[in-house]
C-alpha cells in the first residue's frame, strides 16, 4: 500500500516513527514533509501535498500529524474528494473508514502516544467501507456541499 505522510514540527517525531514500522509491515511511505523538527512550518502546505499525492493517485491513503490533529483535519476537508478524520481511539479511526470512507487519518502527535497512534493507523488502513444506502447517501451529500 502507498502511503503519504506529512506533518509540522509537533507530528515529527510521531511521523518518523509511523514511517519506520509502516514500512517494516511493507508499506510504502511518501514523506511529504515536514523535514525539520527544529523549523516551525504551516501545516496548511504539508496537508496540501498529501492530499494532492491521493487525488494525483500517487498514494492510496494520508497520514497527516500535528500538535492536536485538528488543525491537519481542517486543512485536508478543504480539498473535494478528500474525507479527512481526527482520530485519537482506535474506534475512531474504524469508524471513520467505516461510516465515512477516509482516506486521510489526522492524528495529534500532543494528544496520542506513538503506539496508540500506530494502532489507529494499521486499524484504519485495513477497516473497509461498509457500502450500505445510508453510509454513501450520507456521503453524498456531504461531497455536493
Amino acid at each position: 500500500m502507498k502511503i503519504a505522510i506529512a506533518s509540522d514540527r509537533r507530528g515529527f517525531e510521531l511521523k518518523k516513527f509511523l514511517i519506520q514500522e509502516l514500512e517494516k509491515k511493507g508499506n510504502t511511505l511518501i514523506d511529504c514533509g515536514s523535514n525539520n523538527p527544529e523549523e516551525a512550518v504551516d501545516y496548511p502546505d504539508y496537508a496540501k501535498e498529501v492530499c494532492r499525492s491521493i487525488l494525483e493517485n500517487n498514494s492510496d491513503y494520508g497520514i497527516l500529524i500535528c500538535g492536536t490533529g485538528i488543525g491537519m483535519s481542517i486543512a485536508a476537508n478543504r480539498f473535494k474528494n478528500i474525507r479527512a478524520g481526527r482520530c485519537c481511539t482506535i474506534e475512531d479511526a474504524k469508524i471513520t473508514r467505516e461510516h465515512n470512507n477516509a482516506n486521510v487519518i489526522c492524528l495529534g502527535a500532543d494528544r496520542i502516544t506513538e503506539n496508540l497512534a500506530l494502532e489507529c493507523v494499521e486499524v484504519f488502513l485495513k477497516t473497509e467501507f461498509t457500502k450500505d444506502e445510508r453510509h454513501q447517501r450520507r456521503i453524498e451529500k456531504i461531497d455536493s456541499i
